[in-house]
């Protein structure tokens, strides 16, 4: 099959659980890519996709194997991110994966490092920040709206996992917890609109020492312990001079703070809850009022999904498309392994000085992911 001159790539799924449903619907809505296969730890789950997809069930290492399959996209539970990843690069295929890139940057220097010595391309979720609220923020930062960034705020905060979900206790240990499980929305949105993160300085806490559950389920009325920060706040130090407050916690029952506002020598920018790809945009310019831009009708704005979150536009499968056309055109892809690495890198200094006490330097730098224009958003299109 071709798409214009271009043979399309053939797309193998590892993970099969509720988030490969999005991720295998929204295939269709995209030139350049082919669902051929999907492999899971459960071979019932695995079969079950398949059937509902028109594709083929294998087994890990058969799809692996496979010269059909050009790019793994995987969507494993993410203590497994790197073991995956690792194996499908050195297998000879690009990898796009779920967040985080892995658990730790170190884990996470190795796939980057892997990639690029193979030759082969790396991205990584979250791909929202080229949702139609990003790219309008993005647009309005590039022409000056707000001046030069000086400051701003970003606050993730809810009641935590344990009040729906019948099984929480993982998001609550190492490698869990409200910075790494939704810090790379926040933190991806950011570094598009800022650049890279230079110094970071925090202060972290547990709200409770032990969480009780009260989801249906097995483990309804029971009590665990909580083995990782979640009420963090910390300061961030962009290289371009900027600041910006960035709190997630899992001890807030309500609040009334704003998902991000960036503020600047010309005026204020207000963005809705970066876990979306549509939302309001809000420009005050010189102290006016707020001037809204809203992403209902516009490119990967609308909302479309009838499952989970009604309320939102969910368009993951994005950074894929879009990691295909860097491959065709032979340059880096947006949502790609070097941007998700450098959150990671954020992340940790995060907690390190959470625990420490201490501002901690990153430092390794990126560029900013280039500008996704509406033209080109738009060709992704099938």
């Amino acid at each position: 099959m071709t798409d214009g001159n271009r043979a399309k790539i053939g797309l193998g799924v590892i993970g099969c659980g509720n988030i490969s449903m999005t991720y295998l619907r929204n295939a269709a809505l995209f030139s350049g890519v082919e669902l051929r296969a999907c492999a899971d730890i459960s071979a019932d789950m695995a079969a079950l996709r398949a059937e509902e997809y028109g594709i083929r069930a294998l087994d890990v290492d058969e799809l692996l194997a496979d010269p059909e399959i050009d790019l793994v996209l995987n969507l494993t539970v993410p203590a497994v991110h790197f073991d995956v990843s690792m194996s499908a690069l050195s297998a000879g295929k690009h990898v796009f994966t779920e967040k985080p890139l892995a658990t730790s940057a170190a884990e996470g220097r190795r796939l980057v490092a892997e990639a690029r010595e193979r030759g082969l391309l790396l991205g990584s979720a979250p791909d929202t920040f080229l949702g139609a609220a990003g790219r309008r923020a993005r647009r309005l930062m590039e022409e000056g709206a707000i001046g030069r960034p000086v400051g701003g705020t970003a606050f993730m905060m809810g009641r935590g996992m344990e009040h729906w979900h019948p099984n929480p206790q993982f998001y609550y240990q190492p490698g869990g917890g409200p910075v790494f499980d939704m810090g790379p929305y926040y933190l991806t949105m950011l570094v598009n609109l800022l650049g890279p993160v230079a110094r970071v300085m925090a202060m972290a806490t547990k709200g409770q020492e032990e969480r009780l559950i009260t989801a249906d389920g097995p483990f309804q009325n029971t009590t665990f312990k909580v083995g990782t920060p979640t009420n963090v706040f910390s300061l961030l130090e962009f290289q371009s001079g900027a600041t910006v407050t960035f709190g997630a916690s899992w001890d807030v029952f309500r609040h009334s703070n704003h998902p991000i506002e960036l503020h600047g020598t010309k005026g204020s920018l207000r963005l809705p809850d970066p876990d979306t790809f549509g939302g309001t945009v809000s420009l005050s310019e010189g102290g006016a009022e707020w001037r809204d831009f809203t992403s209902e009708g516009d490119l990967y704005g609308a909302k479309n999904w009838p499952f989970a979150a009604p309320d939102r536009a969910n368009y993951r499968m994005l950074g894929v498309a879009d990691l295909v056309r860097a491959l065709h055109e032979e340059r880096a892809p947006r949502a790609s392994g070097d941007l998700a690495l450098h959150v990671l890198d954020i992340m940790e200094a995060i907690l390190t000085s959470g625990e420490s006490g201490q501002s901690v330097t990153i430092e390794d730098s990126i560029a900013q992911p280039a500008v996704l224009g509406e033209d080109e958003a738009r060709s992704l299109l099938a």
